[in-house]
């Protein structure tokens, strides 16, 4: 205990200077304003459950309040996938069309290029986009409308070189098809 007093006399403010501690009276105290610790924690007088508090005139420390619902936050929902919308649906047959044409300028005045994604239609407007569906195998390809036609029997539609090699129906020629009209 003696090896300690020296580290308690230095927590509690006491000096060690002739080795003798002189205990506090009250009256040593007398001038000096002391707050009872309790009086920090507990209210001076009681408050019913009932009142409520006015958050901006009540001491913090005094005041009893129920602690307010936690709000737990909601994730955001993911975008939504934008689902082009069908305005028409066809069916019929389709061709493909190609290799002896490149270079040359389509109805609407495009140059005719190798691998597009584009078709030839007797009546839908040019830039219409067109979801065709190949029936025999289920392979699916967006075409844009850019030329007119086809001109043989009673096919839907006719397909560049690229949409035809997407749908795989360039060995075939032909195939039965679904058409979408997107919007």
């Amino acid at each position: 205990m003696a090896r300690f007093l020296p580290a308690i006399a230095a927590f509690a403010g006491v000096s060690l200077t002739g080795l003798a501690l002189y205990p506090v009276l009250a009256r040593d105290l007398d001038g000096f304003e002391i707050t009872d610790p309790l009086d920090l924690v507990l209210p001076s007088e009681p408050v019913s459950a009932v009142e409520r508090a006015d958050p901006l005139t009540t001491d913090p420390l005094t005041a009893i309040a129920e602690p307010e619902p936690v709000a737990i936050p909601t994730p955001p929902e993911p975008p939504k996938p934008v689902v082009p919308l069908v305005i028409s649906t066809h069916s019929g047959e389709a061709s493909w069309y190609g290799p002896g044409f490149y270079g040359n300028r389509t109805a609407s005045g495009e140059v005719f290029r190798p691998g597009t994604m584009t078709a030839a239609h007797r009546t839908l407007p040019f830039g219409t986009r067109v979801r065709v569906t190949n029936l025999w195998n289920g392979r699916k390809a967006v075409v844009r409308i850019n030329d007119r036609g086809p001109f043989a029997g009673d096919r839907v539609i006719d397909l560049a070189h690229g949409a035809a090699s997407e749908l795989g129906l360039t060995s075939s020629g032909i195939a039965q098809v679904r058409l979408e009209v997107l919007r």
